[in-house]
């Protein structure tokens, strides 16, 4: 038996139970299965290959899904998979984000025993089998294969799902449930929000410009990051927001930049992220516009984001507009000589020094404390 942490629940005579379930619990327990899934996939692998380079192991995955004329859940969706593999490292950098917030829905073949903390308590210890397969899952499959995609990348970590139970629930009940869930509910036009500014977005000011610049950084045709952010996980770009948002956010309630002064101080934060990324983009040419290179991941462009501040700082003693291209190009300089396009290439220093946001934060300030390459 596996004893899982849980909550018993009761809802018009139905008893189910809300628990947590660890990963290795669910990478044991849960089995996947499909409405004949061998005829899926043919326009699905084609805009696979279109995109980027998947970082799942599809024929690892797929062995773990089951095929039967008796199942009733969709087709896997190799893309909806891979964004949430991508959104799962992005949490997992970022560390203020839970990926799966909300629980999922499991169906139990066999009879359950829940053991309450004392007489009549809803709070206890779920008892499951320990044998492989005996959970399914009617919600979250999406999301549990994403998981067990990505779970080789978790080490140590410690991870817990949120579910809700139920056990040896009739099938007519597990299938009338798929479908109430899966096709009754409002699905919401991204646009709505992700044309919104951010003091429409949140009351918190540092938040609201974080979002706005992000969003000039990813909206602006003269942005060298055009296109390439998720906004609020919406979109085709490859970086998430959240992560840049936080680190901004951080930044701007430290006063990071000198006291808010209104409309003003935001814009000209506004054209100066995003010249500084322009400059960065020419600074590093070669990384910027290859192809193997991390240097548009979110460890590097939190990085650069994180030392924002000490670059400002230098166009303030210069007595140059912060917004100055040219003056940012002035500052950044060091960075090409110092640093050079080799320390992103992915496969040589950025993977042997197991670059971080804070070691590569920390090399960019040494290059402009000593911009002639006096010791670091």
């Amino acid at each position: 038996m596996i004893n899982v942490a849980a909550i018993r629940m009761q809802q018009f005579g139905v008893q189910f139970y809300q628990a947590s379930l660890t990963a290795s619990d669910i990478e044991k327990l849960v089995r996947f299965e499909v409405l004949s899934y061998g005829q899926q996939t043919t326009a699905d692998k084609g805009a696979k290959r279109r995109g980027t380079p998947s970082k799942v192991n599809w024929d690892l995955l797929e062995r773990r899904i089951a095929s039967s004329e008796k199942a009733y859940q969709r087709q896997i969706i190799r893309r909806k998979i891979d964004e949430l593999v991508q959104y799962y490292e992005q949490c997992r950098q970022a560390r203020d984000l839970p990926s799966i917030p909300g629980a999922v829905i499991i169906s139990c073949d066999e009879k359950l025993t829940f053991q309450p903390v004392e007489d009549d308590s809803r709070v206890g210890t779920l008892k499951v089998p320990e044998r492989e397969g005996i959970l399914r899952a009617i919600d979250g499959q999406h999301r549990l294969l994403a998981l067990h995609a990505d779970i080789e990348r978790f080490g140590s970590e410690e991870f817990s799902v949120p579910a809700i139970i139920f056990d040896r629930l009739p099938e007519d009940h597990v299938v009338q449930m798929f479908v109430t869930i899966n096709a009754k509910h409002t699905r919401l036009n991204a646009s709505h929000l992700v044309s919104l500014s951010g003091r429409q977005l949140y009351r918190d000011d540092s938040l609201a410009i974080a979002h706005d610049i992000v969003r000039a950084l990813n909206d602006r045709d003269d942005s060298p990051l055009v296109g390439e952010i998720k906004l609020l996980g919406v979109g085709a770009g490859r970086v998430a927001q959240a992560p840049l948002a936080q680190e901004l956010k951080k930044l701007f309630a430290a006063d990071a930049f000198g006291s808010k002064h209104g409309g003003a101080f935001y814009d000209d934060m506004k054209k100066f992220f995003v010249n500084y990324f322009k400059q960065i983009a020419q600074v590093f040419g070669g990384a910027w516009n290859g192809r193997k290179y991390s240097i548009k991941s979110a460890t590097a462009l939190r990085a650069f984001i994180r030392v924002a501040p000490d670059v400002v700082r230098r166009l303030d003693q210069e007595h140059a507009e912060r917004g100055d291209f040219r003056a940012i190009g002035r500052v950044i300089a060091p960075w090409g000589r110092r640093i050079g396009d080799l320390r992103f290439e992915t496969e040589g220093q950025w993977k042997r020094s197991g670059t971080t946001v804070e070691l590569l934060a920390k090399e960019l300030r040494l290059a402009l404390q000593y911009p002639e390459g006096a010791a670091m």
